[in-house]
């Protein structure tokens, strides 16, 4: 570095003495008169002075990195073993709490009214209609007709009479029986015109409507 510091020091000095005599000389061509192309070319080759900078400084070279120490390599690693990673379970649906119904309200019945007091028991005990005549005398076998006998009209005639509180039959129906159905109708009119009743009686002793139920047998007279 000093010697080219010192390099660049002449060269200052020799440009500038160049320089000083550049500037006599032209004071001297002014005076003489010498010729205007003459200095021009003196002064271009004088003044141009091909400087050459020195190079620059190499670099130092770096010092070499320490060694490393000699280490045994490291011993053989074995890679993990694979964890088995289950997948998570579905999420449990759980149902939503629904609140136990109230309880009922339990509405008390009012009372019951109290039960009537039973009837006072009957001061006579109540009767059906009974005969007054012999029923035997209701249908005979004067009855028949020829044409009945003829047809050999044969059977029995259940009957229920009701009678009425002055002891005649008020109305009659046949309720079943073996004979036919004329002989069956016969024993209905005989009866309401020949049967005759006491009246049913209620608790009192009042005579009341009532009825009355026999069968009769009809048999062809010999």
């Amino acid at each position: 570095m000093a010697y080219a510091d010192q390099q660049m020091s002449g060269n200052r000095v020799v440009a500038l003495v160049i320089v000083a005599i550049i500037h006599i000389l032209l004071g001297y061509a002014l005076i003489t008169g010498l010729a205007y192309e003459a200095v021009t070319q003196v002064v271009e080759r004088v003044t141009t002075v091909d400087i050459e900078e020195p190079p620059p400084p190499e670099p130092e070279d770096e010092p070499p990195p320490p060694p490393e120490p000699d280490t045994a390599p490291p011993p053989p690693v074995a890679p993990p073993p694979p964890i088995s990673i289950a997948p998570a379970p579905p999420p449990i649906r759980t149902q939503p709490t629904i609140p136990p119904p109230a309880p009922p309200v339990l509405r008390v019945p009012p009372p019951a009214p109290p039960a009537p007091p039973p009837p006072p028991p009957p001061r006579v005990q109540p009767k059906n209609p009974e005969p007054r005549n012999n029923p035997g005398s209701w249908v005979t076998t004067s009855d028949y007709r020829s044409s009945w006998i003829n047809r050999e009209y044969t059977g029995t005639a259940s009957f229920t009479v009701r009678v009425g509180t002055n002891g005649r039959a008020e109305s009659c129906s046949i309720t079943g029986g073996s004979a036919p159905q004329e002989l069956k109708d016969a024993t209905c009119n005989l009866i309401e015109r020949r049967a005759r009743f006491r009246p049913a009686t209620d608790g009192n002793g009042d005579e009341v409507s009532g009825t009355y139920s026999s069968t009769v047998r009809w048999e062809i007279p010999n």
